[in-house]
């Protein structure tokens, strides 16, 4: 513990698996509750500019979401890769990991924000952008799109300290960044100050220099080595075998990911066609759900470096142990949690919109998705046990499936067919949580996780002093 505490890294292949969980996981919830202040701000400071303008970052979201998507699918690699070479005391590994993921993400980062700078007007014709706010976002995507790089970027360092097991410094410079974007908006927005007044492009500058900030922060941080990982510019030389073993992890995830925000896309379609009442009712019951889901996001982010770290060390009991241990420690945050959502998901509802019709069709819709919500906890952190392992495979498939083979169809029948409307909506949604949470459980207890780490990361290179990663079962 004295090095953990001096180093702020947490090595969790020894000391209490369920403290040291706990230790990883709260800044990680912190920094998801961040990120939803970040994309606040914008929202709260353009709607006093009227409808146009909060069309801009509305719909620029959608395309966002799909770079958000590959930069966390990779920058999750640099997580698991970092964990396990940490775990095998293989620091020179390690570091290397951080150099090619810093080549990868940036040249990805580099190639869509350029694309879509060029691009913005074909992309706003295909949204069906409204033509009285097209050019307020055209504006502003065209700004957001130069700060892809950046984004990226900020996976690096986020990716590798994670893997390293120091959550908090990524959840610093996040408060760092959402701060400065917060001070900024209303400045830049408004010209306040010696500043002119850029209306929704003030908007958007505020969002690429807070990135930007984040961004230098976490790679002086980085080439410094003041996480105990000390980037030189050796692992910036391209490596091919590393490079393949980055995107054989991070592909299913960023994969896994895109399917997830693009199905959620066409579920608003299906949703917007029985009204506003609805859409209104799904929005907010949404946001909630997702913040009750915020120890999840936690839990299972630490429990993929808990994994990671243990297997990289070779030892598949204590993995096993953590998983375990994560599974319980959800289920006693998340009931309290899931309690309070289906008594009160319709008054916490009314804070948002004071509607009797959305408030109703609100409480229908939280007593029966919050049990599957409550559910699908569990599988968060079995997410992470696959993550952690390197065998990406089943994130990708039990996400994509939840929404393409799960919920999409089963809206259609129930709502459309069998003629249930809304209620489809919500039934759909209950059983695509339980039956993709059932299915993700039996592979979890194949255990196949704990034997595909040894030849999906490792090699005889990299297998300087490191014990073999055995099946359990």
């Amino acid at each position: 513990m004295r090095r953990e505490k001096i180093t702020g890294l947490i090595d969790m292949t020894t000391g209490s698996v369920r403290g040291k969980l706990m230790l990883l996981a709260w800044p990680v919830m912190l920094s998801h509750l961040l990120q939803t202040f970040y994309n606040l701000a914008d929202a709260f400071w353009l709607g006093k500019l009227g409808r146009q303008a909060l069309t801009a970052p509305t719909i620029t979201m959608h395309v966002f979401f799909i770079g958000f998507a590959l930069a966390m699918g990779i920058g999750a690699a640099g997580t698991t890769l970092v964990s396990q070479f940490k775990g095998a005391g293989n620091e020179r590994k390690a570091t290397l990991v951080g150099g090619q993921l810093l080549i990868i993400l940036t040249g990805i980062g580099l190639v869509l924000g350029v694309a879509g700078f060029f691009l913005t007007p074909q992309i706003l014709n295909l949204l069906q952008t409204p033509s009285d706010s097209w050019q307020l976002t055209y504006d502003y995507m065209r700004w957001i799109f130069t700060g892809f790089p950046l984004l990226f970027i900020f996976f690096v360092y986020q990716g590798i300290s994670t893997g390293l097991g120091d959550t908090v410094g990524p959840m610093q410079v996040n408060l760092i960044a959402v701060l400065v974007n917060v001070i900024l908006d209303p400045i830049l927005i408004f010209g306040l100050g010696p500043f002119p007044e850029m209306g929704v492009v003030g908007a958007a500058v505020a969002t690429v220099f807070s990135r930007a900030l984040a961004s230098g922060i976490g790679m002086h941080r980085l080439f410094k080595g003041s996480n105990g990982l000390r980037i030189v510019a050796a692992d910036i030389k391209p490596d091919r075998t590393m490079m393949k073993k980055i995107m054989k992890i991070g592909l299913p995830v960023s994969l896994g990911q895109l399917g997830t925000s693009l199905g959620f896309t066409f579920m608003i379609g299906i949703v917007n066609s029985f009204g506003s009442a609805v859409t209104a009712a799904f929005g907010v019951g949404n946001r909630i759900i997702h913040m009750a889901m915020v120890p999840a996001m936690g839990l299972s982010q630490a429990n993929a470096t808990a994994v990671g770290q243990n297997l990289g060390a070779g030892n598949v009991e204590r993995a096993e142990k953590s998983s375990n241990t994560a599974l319980l420690l959800i289920g006693l945050i998340l009931l309290p949690v899931a309690l309070g959502m289906f008594f009160f998901g319709a008054d916490i509802s009314r804070a948002f919109v004071d509607d009797p019709q959305v408030i109703q069709l609100g409480r229908t819709m939280f007593r029966i998705t919050t049990p599957s919500v409550f559910v699908f906890g569990f599988l968060m952190v079995l997410l992470g046990s696959f993550q952690g392992s390197g065998y990406t495979t089943p994130v990708m498939v039990l996400n994509m499936s939840r929404l393409w083979a799960l919920r999409i169809p089963g809206a259609y029948l129930l709502a459309y067919t069998l003629g249930m409307g809304p209620l489809g909506i919500w039934w759909a949604m209950f059983i695509s949580n339980t039956v993709i949470t059932l299915a993700g459980w039996m592979w979890f207890r194949k255990g196949t996780w704990k034997t595909k780490a040894n030849h999906l990361v490792f090699d005889t290179r990299d297998a300087e002093s490191i014990a073999p990663v055995t099946d359990m079962d």
